[in-house]
């Protein structure tokens, strides 16, 4: 079975009820399969959390690559201290070590403010993405709702039309 997105789950829910068979005696309500209709909006509410997990794995990706490039600025910080440390006894070689240490650090936050950047850029880009996503499954399920909604009052009114007029 192929995998099926929102928009065509929600499609196939409204053709259903469009083509479902009216009930006896009625011209505005209609029969329709209970645990098809469940079923169909089971899986439109399953993949809803699909959709919100993969923002938290971005998140996560994100959190990882900036854990990653604090541990990495961190190693070659230590690493020019160690350096620099060793070298102290004599003068000339010591200055030199200081300015080395001191390049590696301005490198070194400089490449942090690029990962940042780079990392802040895509998770951007990836909750853009997903919101507008999940706005749009939002904005389908509200319209399919509004229509049922209005199928269902129009069915009411015809129905109670129809007795009213069976009364008299």
């Amino acid at each position: 079975m192929s995998e099926q997105t929102m928009e065509d789950i929600l499609n196939a829910l409204y053709d259903l009820i469009q083509d479902a068979r009216n009930a006896p005696l009625s011209a505005d309500k209609c029969v329709v399969e209970r645990d098809k209709v469940l079923d169909m909006l089971d899986e439109v509410m399953s993949k809803l959390p699909a959709e919100l997990k993969q923002s938290r794995t971005i998140v996560d990706s994100r959190n990882d690559l900036i854990a990653q490039a604090r541990r990495e600025a961190e190693g070659i910080l230590r690493s020019a201290r160690e350096e620099a440390a060793q070298l102290v006894t004599q003068e000339e070689i010591y200055k030199q070590t200081k300015a080395k240490c001191q390049e590696m650090a301005m490198q070194t936050q400089l490449r942090m403010a690029q990962l940042r950047k780079a990392s802040n850029d895509y998770m951007d880009d990836a909750l853009r993405r997903t919101e507008e996503a999940i706005e749009n499954s939002l904005s389908e399920v509200r319209d399919t709702r509004m229509k049922f909604k209005a199928l269902a009052e129009n069915q009411e009114k015809k129905a109670s039309v129809n007795v009213d007029d069976d009364q008299t």
